[in-house]
């Protein structure tokens, strides 16, 4: 059975209990299948031989997640050798829809919905809510994570600066 955490994330102030033990730079990035917006499986290890960034979210269609990923977007187009990805426990549909209006071109949009395994394997499920936590993790080419941040409040931006420049470090 996973680990719960009471108290590690709020929502708007309020408590949550998290799912998962948090990963950890060093760590091994999880092997973990999820589903692209065209119901394709995805697994994790599919990323391997490139930096990665992957932005999680709890919702596209939430206001700051919605920033978050336009951000990552526009961020993924000025670095081509970082292939960023967004994972929500939003439906493939759902999602489909989100990066078809936004024009999101150059992030990989994957979705937890099916199980959570994502989220449990990652520490980021959110288990009043069944989404995940606000994250960012930088992986490098071996599959090893060299940024993470979890953001204490699912209603506040992750530093963009940071994880960018842990990205960047990691290709030149």
């Amino acid at each position: 059975m996973a680990t719960e955490r009471h108290g590690a994330v709020t929502f708007k102030g309020v408590p949550k209990t998290m799912i998962g033990s948090p990963l950890k730079i060093g760590d091994k990035f999880p092997a973990v299948t999820l589903t692209a917006t065209d119901w394709s499986q995805v697994d994790t290890t599919s990323f391997a031989g490139q930096v990665h960034l992957i932005s999680v979210v709890p919702s596209l269609d939430s206001g700051i997640c919605d920033a978050q990923t336009k951000r990552l977007n526009e961020e993924a187009q000025k670095m081509p050798a970082v292939a960023f990805v967004t994972v929500s426990a939003d439906l493939p549909w759902a999602q489909r829809r989100w990066v078809n209006d936004a024009e999101a071109k150059a992030t990989m949009v994957l979705s937890d919905h099916h199980d959570m395994a994502f989220g449990q394997a990652t520490g980021t499920h959110v288990k009043e809510m069944r989404v995940n936590q606000r994250s960012i993790f930088v992986v490098d080419a071996g599959g090893t994570i060299r940024y993470v941040e979890y953001v204490p409040e699912i209603a506040q931006h992750p530093d963009y600066d940071a994880a960018l420049d842990a990205a960047r470090k990691l290709i030149t």
